[in-house]
């Protein structure tokens, strides 16, 4: 009976210990030469029994010749187990399973010297598995029911292995070992040579945009502010406007490859898995876009050996150290931050390239340049015959031919925020020359006899440049100007890429954010006020003559509409300004009422 007892622990049940899937292995019941306390250890023994063909089963259905037929099943159930992951933690636990074979062998060899022994030696012998199995087999079981895939197993099994039993704990750390090793297999292809090697999607690595952008969809519903004072409420949604508008205009955009957060393990943060991706990404767009002898080589300085022995040494530690796994991903991502930062900074010039970049307008329209868009230039969309054409100021674009590798600064979606910035820094700066216009105008009149419309008009005039000048002024020196000197002083004071691209995403964010781009009310009063602007210079240019009818109304209509837009602008700055929630449109009221002009005028210009 001893010798049917370790066949049946070894996996191979008789008459004696029988196998049902649904209860596992078991005493044949009504053995007349069994006492009752031997079936009650035998029975403990055959729970052992139960759990290793259970193992094996899940071993040999995950491993092995399946292995041919995965990628078959896979397309016809995406809910059937597989994975390089899942194969990994098959091979630990075969090994954990190891230890429990020799000690089988051993019991054999120990009864065919000495057949006296009983059964509880075989008890004394196995108790050890008698923990070890059922905390194993909850991992097993958790995999199975929950259908874990992936990077997933390595946090499946982290967290079993934070036991307080030892046993149990270093055997799944030793699985935990198997499993890790794929995981530095692909972090080496991912960041020495820049593949993704990942045919079922198992690493927290992924190709395309990130699975976020659920704001981006957001609806925002805009308030009729009327003319009467702004609430607290209404400030603080001004506020969570502008951070969502900010959140939106600056998202990754045409994003290569993002992570998979859902795969990363706990133990692995965040921070260290945003190093992982930049490397890969860096490494992929180099070995991609090799052009000229000054680019020629590697982005890693050619310690693609070096880098590869120290992945391979943290392969073979027993415990996964995150101190020592973060310092060689820190130590391989400064050496290509350095590279690249070398690349743009020195041999692409970014300095003088983000100098020259606001001066580069292209009017698209009817006067198109002959040659076209360049290359990197975000391409004028084509108008069907049916179309109006863009028109005025809505046609001038940013063009730029971006040069290898500052395209992945200056990414198409980049660009766009820069044409939506210059585009209205140069509707104001139109309108003000038009004012300017209108003034050079009114010094030729000087010799006519004025009418009473006309000191309206001209009055109108001035409240209007008044206006404009300073919001001019304060869109060149307070946003622009100081914005671009406080980059170009945090690209003078590092040596890393990644400061370079954080310092720019903040700088063209505060582009947005204080030109009012971001803030919706706020920049529709803005914009209103330039069409009035614009209407009026347009009245005044077409007729030197006094006022009809007509031209007496529509004078009417621009005094009301900008005393209108002008009180509730300045509402707008004067309740934030109390209530000290945005400094950018506290700065520019400070501009516009310096002097207290605007105050003594009760809020409202154009009286």
């Amino acid at each position: 009976m001893i010798h049917e007892l370790l066949l049946a622990l070894s996996g191979y049940p008789g008459t004696i210990f029988t196998w049902n899937k649904r209860t596992g292995l078991q005493v044949s019941q009504d053995l007349p030469f069994l006492h009752p306390s031997e079936t009650s250890v035998l029975n403990r023994l055959s729970k052992l029994g139960s759990d290793y063909m259970r193992f094996t089963e899940f071993i040999e259905q995950h491993t092995g010749h399946v292995h041919q037929q995965e990628h078959h099943m896979n397309q016809q159930n995406q809910t059937v187990l597989h994975g390089i992951y899942l194969r990994a933690f098959c091979t630990g636990l075969d090994s954990m399973l190891q230890p429990y074979r020799q000690a089988l062998l051993d019991l054999e060899r120990e009864f065919l010297g000495d057949p006296h022994l009983t059964i509880s030696h075989v008890n004394y012998k196995l108790d050890q598995f008698q923990l070890l199995f059922p905390s194993v087999m909850m991992v097993v079981e958790t995999i199975k029911s929950q259908k874990i895939h992936g990077c997933q197993i390595l946090e499946t099994v982290y967290k079993h292995s934070c036991g307080g039993l030892p046993p149990v704990r270093m055997a799944l750390e030793k699985i935990l070992a198997v499993c890790h090793g794929v995981m530095y297999k692909q972090l080496a292809a991912w960041m020495l040579h820049g593949l993704l090697l990942d045919q079922n999607e198992e690493f927290f690595v992924k190709q395309g945009p990130s699975a976020g952008g659920a704001a981006a969809n957001q609806e925002e519903e805009e308030e009729d502010l009327g003319l009467g004072g702004l609430s607290g409420k209404q400030l603080r949604e001004l506020q969570d406007l502008r951070l969502i508008e900010e959140e939106n205009m600056l998202a990754p955009s045409l994003q290569q490859f993002s992570l998979r957060t859902e795969m990363l393990p706990s133990y692995i943060p965040i921070r260290v898995a945003e190093k992982i991706l930049f490397v890969g990404e860096s490494v992929q767009m180099f070995e991609n876009h090799t052009h000229g002898p000054s680019r020629a080589g590697s982005i890693l300085k050619h310690q693609e050996d070096t880098f590869a022995t120290e992945l391979h040494k943290l392969k073979q530690q027993p415990l996964f150290s995150l101190v020592d796994f973060e310092n060689l991903i820190d130590r391989i991502r400064s050496t290509v931050a350095e590279h690249l930062w070398t690349l743009m900074v020195e041999e692409s010039d970014l300095l003088e390239q983000l100098k020259v970049l606001p001066l580069t307008i292209l009017f698209i329209g009817k006067s198109r340049v002959a040659t076209g868009p360049r290359d990197g230039a975000t391409p004028p969309q084509d108008t069907s015959p049916r179309e109006v054409p863009p028109t005025g100021w809505a046609a001038l674009g940013l063009t730029y031919k971006v040069q290898w590798p500052l395209h992945i600064l200056f990414t198409p979606a980049v660009l766009e925020k820069y044409n939506v910035v210059f585009r209205y820094l140069l509707s104001v700066r139109r309108v003000q020359s038009q004012l300017q216009h209108c003034w050079a105008l009114q010094m030729q009149r000087k010799h006519l006899k004025s009418t009473q419309m006309d000191a309206v008009k001209w009055r109108l005039r001035n409240h209007m440049a008044f206006l404009i000048d300073n919001l001019q002024y304060y869109l060149q020196v307070d946003v622009l100007e100081s914005q671009f000197s406080q980059l170009l002083q945090q690209i003078n004071s590092t040596r890393d890429f990644e400061s370079i691209r954080l310092a720019h995403d903040h700088f063209l964010s505060n582009l947005l954010a204080q030109s009012f781009i971001l803030l919706k009310p706020v920049f529709h009063c803005l914009n209103e006020i330039l069409e009035l602007c614009q209407s009026f210079c347009s009245m005044v240019s077409q007729s030197m003559a006094p006022l009809d009818e007509r031209g007496t109304a529509q004078l009417d209509l621009l005094v009301k509409g900008f005393r209108r837009q002008s009180s509730l602008l300045f509402k707008i700055l004067s309740s934030v300004r109390n209530h000290q929630i945005n400094s950018d449109l506290a700065q520019l009221l400070l501009r516009l009422d310096y002097n207290k002009y605007y105050t003594q005028a009760g809020g409202t210009l154009g009286r």
